[in-house]
């Protein structure tokens, strides 16, 4: 290191001129080099800790405490610490005003704890803490009716909420018995209820790590780091909470615990420890076990110390007529006299009096060289903290994919407050070993019982602010019971539209679409296909044969003068656009059978008879509304004399049916979920009651967008669908269709978040006018924002797009409303999708139905998690049917050739 950082001079000029003092200064030192791969291998470590299937594997444990938040200085109210530390029991009451938590009040008392508590049942030891409690509260006043608590407990456990952790083993002389492999929040809770102290509620536990991070915690300064530097060495930092697996939390950050104390307890640190360094590890009480923490924690840095002196003086090194023996009581060298040495002017006189103390003869060079060995082992201690933190830094870093980290680091202990050169040390390496993090170091005041304040108050915050979120989504999150009351609805709906007597009552039209069979794998030959449904249409040449299916294609605009002109005008258009295609592919001397994706709503009479209901999308060419849309595209023909056999007009649901069906024999059911929704299905003819004939069967066009116009499903709209319905173009129609397409769901999340701008829940309750706007708020945000593993930085420049200032708290939240709104759509429309397979079943008087949905729609195939919920969702509501899903590949295009050829 002191070639690589000429700012941290570790010797003085002409004193390592001994071999032995040179050699021990040698192993001491750690090149910058090393230090760089330490780094990785502490990363790679972390990655391991996070994971679930290596996590136990792990030398650094990476814990999850389930703090998912900082304070943001709106915290205000009465709080209680119990901090248990070495062998006392510290009481604190601490007060914040929201202030930013500039000026928290505290008293506090502390409380000696009695050597045969520490060792003596756990109930007694729980019992004691409790009755000391009452006995501080004795002489305190809260107003409050409610005190929450936050409980220090500087032991590793295993932590599966904020407020539950079983202990894993005890350390530090406690031994107490039956408490070990038990949630010691409880052990607390029952205990603090039988000094009659009902009002007080354990809600948090932590370590002091973490008090350290939120004490450092202000209002404009959010801390995410915090490092302890004392007698044992610990590190924990806010990370992206999908990467901890081993907690269920995937959105927003977690505080992770890194206990990294164990680091190197496989091996990765052998070849920096020292012959000093193994002599510790021998005499401690857990051999072999962290041996990160007895390199760099002051418990042993003055024992590394007495161990280099041991060696040097039987070496006549150093005090060359003192005998070594007196330095062979462990613990006659402590780790303050080691700081004394170093940290003052006066560190010759200091080391003359400890080497003098220890009763061994010292020369002004062998004072130079105690300070020279001091220093050495104190820089080391600083540069291996530099690398863990800089590992840290580099990890949060990358896993927000940013190219510069801005962060605040909260540090305690007695090293670091204790000594000017580890902290210029920790600074200099941290730079050099993280040059793309820029990291603030916040000296800690009270970490632990101010911090633990701090996380219980930010506890009782979010727990206040979720109960509020909670009513304003409650709404929308969908029970089983009312899944099934939708599923047992819609197979309502569709025994009345299929009845002739009943259909005009029915809110799903339940159209007949007179395709009859689905492809069986002998069609062949070419066909042509028209795909409107909208400005921009496509022509297709089909080509079916043994070996697949071949298709060529071209686009052609519609201008606004024809589709707003007349009928004539656009049919002709059309008409021209298929002569173009056909002299472009060399069929103008062929008449090939046709198939017409017509995406308007029709009243169909026959395969290729079909009456248009009203224009939508922009269309309003007259004199076609009522008229039969085959035969104005005949008629053009006939005008332009251009051979066109059209035999089949379908809608883009049956197409993407057919699409499917052609690959995929069971294919016997459509779906769209894109900018709107439908879903088809092959029905028993008996069961058509609008169309005569018993045998067969045939694809119904259910038109189930219109689900729920008759109010049906007026249990399930909330106010939000409500506001959303009234400001469309069609109130009151299509209300099953607003609930789940693409077209709405932009929306309604909107109108969600300026209720939740409202109560204050989001963007501090600031006015956000670009929220007012219609549409501002697009469906394809909802699959952005629902990645999993997108970063929250990622979210939030897509909320500053809409001139949204979110904070990290407010992406979360954001992401809850994105997931709730997406969540319902995908559960009713697999609630839709279980009555059709059910009623399938039952036609068919089938145990167990095995079926494909042929699914088209940007919704069902960008979203990243609607496929699974619906899938998953169906799987639960129609437990006997085995129902598989294909994604359409051209229903509008090619389904619509496989209708012409099926006819054909």
């Amino acid at each position: 290191l002191p070639q690589a950082s000429p700012t941290l001079p570790l010797c003085t000029p002409g004193l390592m001129h001994h071999p032995q003092i040179q050699n021990a200064l040698r192993m001491l030192t750690i090149p910058l080099e090393r230090l760089q791969m330490m780094k990785v291998h502490m990363m790679a470590a972390m990655c391991k800790g996070l994971s679930r299937e290596t996590h136990t594997q792990a030398t650094v444990q990476m814990l999850p405490t389930y703090i998912c938040s900082t304070p943001d200085g709106t915290e205000k109210g009465d709080f209680l610490v119990v901090e248990l530390c070495q062998s006392q029991v510290r009481i604190l009451l601490v007060t914040l005003f929201g202030d930013g938590n500039l000026s928290p009040q505290m008293i506090y008392k502390i409380f000696d704890m009695p050597e045969n508590i520490m060792h003596g049942e756990g109930e007694a030891l729980f019992d004691f803490i409790a009755q000391r409690l009452s006995e501080f509260l004795g002489g305190t006043s809260s107003s409050q009716e409610r005190i929450p608590l936050g409980f220090v407990f500087p032991f590793s456990c295993r932590q599966t909420k904020l407020d539950k952790a079983e202990l894993i083993s005890w350390s530090k002389g406690f031994s107490c018995s039956d408490v070990e492999g038990k949630d010691v929040v409880q052990l607390l809770q029952w205990a603090i209820y039988k000094q009659e102290l009902s009002h007080v509620d354990v809600v948090a536990l932590m370590n002091d790590t973490v008090g350290t991070m939120m004490t450092c915690s202000t209002e404009g300064r959010p801390c995410e780091i915090a490092l302890i530097a004392d007698k044992g060495s610990n590190c924990c930092f806010m990370a992206e909470a999908h990467l901890v697996e081993t907690a269920e939390e995937t959105s927003g950050r977690m505080c992770v615990n890194t206990e990294w104390g164990c680091f190197g307890d496989d091996g990765m640190l052998s070849d920096i420890l020292t012959p000093y360094d193994e002599s510790i590890d021998d005499e401690s009480s857990n051999p072999g076990l962290k041996r990160f923490e007895k390199i760099v924690g002051t418990l042993y840095l003055g024992e590394i110390v007495r161990h280099v002196l041991i060696t040097l003086v039987a070496q006549k090194a150093l005090c060359s007529r003192s005998n070594v023996a007196v330095l062979k009581q462990k613990g006659v060298l402590k780790t303050q006299q080691v700081l004394e040495i170093i940290n003052n002017g006066e560190g010759m006189a200091a080391a003359k009096r400890v080497l003098e103390a220890l009763g061994l003869e010292s020369s002004e060079q062998d004072c130079s060289r105690m300070q020279q060995i001091c220093q050495a082992v104190v820089t080391r201690a600083a540069t291996l903290h530099a690398a863990g933190l800089a590992a840290v830094l580099s990890f949060m870093c990358q896993s927000r994919d940013m190219d510069q980290l801005l962060v605040n680091v909260g540090v305690d202990g007695e090293l670091y407050h204790g000594c000017a050169r580890f902290r210029e040390v920790l600074e200099n390496v941290v730079k050099l070993l993280a040059p793309d993090c820029t990291a603030t170091l916040l000296p800690s005041t009270d970490g632990s019982g101010r911090g633990a304040a701090m996380v219980t108050a930010v506890a009782v915050r979010l727990e206040a602010q979720r109960r509020e979120v909670d009513e304003v989504l409650g709404p929308l999150r969908l029970s089983r019971a009312d899944l099934e009351r939708v599923q047992a609805l819609l197979r309502r709906e569709m025994d009345l539209g299929l009845c002739k007597e009943t259909n005009a009552t029915s809110s799903v039209r339940m159209l007949p679409t007179y395709v009859c069979g689905t492809p069986d794998g002998t069609e062949q030959g070419d066909f042509l296909a028209l795909d409107l449904g909208g400005t921009n249409f496509r022509v297709l040449v089909v080509r079916v044969s043994q070996e697949g299916i071949r298709m060529a294609s071209e686009i052609y605009v519609i201008p606004t003068e024809i589709t707003q002109g007349t009928g004539e005008q656009l049919f002709d258009h059309i008409v021209d656009c298929i002569m173009d295609f056909q002299l472009k592919q060399n069929l103008m001397k062929q008449v090939l059978p046709l198939g017409f994706t017509f995406s308007f709503p029709c009243q169909q009479v026959g395969l290729d008879k079909a009456f248009l209901l009203t224009w939508t999308k922009g269309f309003s060419a007259s004199g076609c509304v009522g008229q039969d849309v085959v035969h104005l595209l005949r008629e053009a023909a006939q005008r332009k004399n251009v051979g066109v056999e059209v035999v089949a007009l379908v809608n883009d649901t049956v197409g993407t049916m057919m699409s499917c069906g052609y690959d995929d024999p069971k294919c016997e059911i459509g779906l769209i979920v894109g900018t709107g929704t439908n879903a088809c299905y092959m029905e028993e003819m008996k069961n058509v009651g609008t169309v005569e004939g018993e045998q067969g069967r045939m694809c119904i066009n259910m038109e189930w967008g219109a689900f729920g116009d008759n109010g049906c499903l007026e249990h399930i709209f909330t106010s939000f669908d409500q506001v959303v319905d009234k400001d469309t173009i069609n109130p009151g129609k299509q209300k099953f269709e607003k609930l789940i397409s693409g077209m709405y769901l932009g929306e309604i999340v909107r109108h969600i978040l300026l209720a939740m701008v409202d109560r204050q829940l989001l963007f501090k309750g600031n006015p956000t006018p670009k929220l007012q706007t219609k549409n501002i708020f697009q469906t394809k945000f909802l699959s952005t924002i629902e990645l999993n593993g997108l970063a929250l930085r990622q979210i939030r420049t897509i909320l500053q797009d809409l001139e949204l200032d979110a904070s990290f708290e407010d992406s979360v939240l954001m992401r809850d409303v994105c997931h709730t709104v997406s969540q319902r759509a995908a559960k009713l429309c697999a609630a839709g999708l279980a009555a059709v397979v059910e009623k399938m079943r039952e036609n068919r008087s089938l145990d167990q139905l095995s079926v494909t949905v042929g699914v088209d729609g940007t919704l069902y195939k960008l979203h990243p998690t609607f496929s699974h919920v619906v899938q998953e969702t169906l799987r639960d509501l129609a437990p006997k049917c085995n129902v598989t899903f294909m994604p359409s590949e051209d229903g509008s295009g090619k389904g619509a050739a496989l209708v012409a050829a099926v006819a054909c």
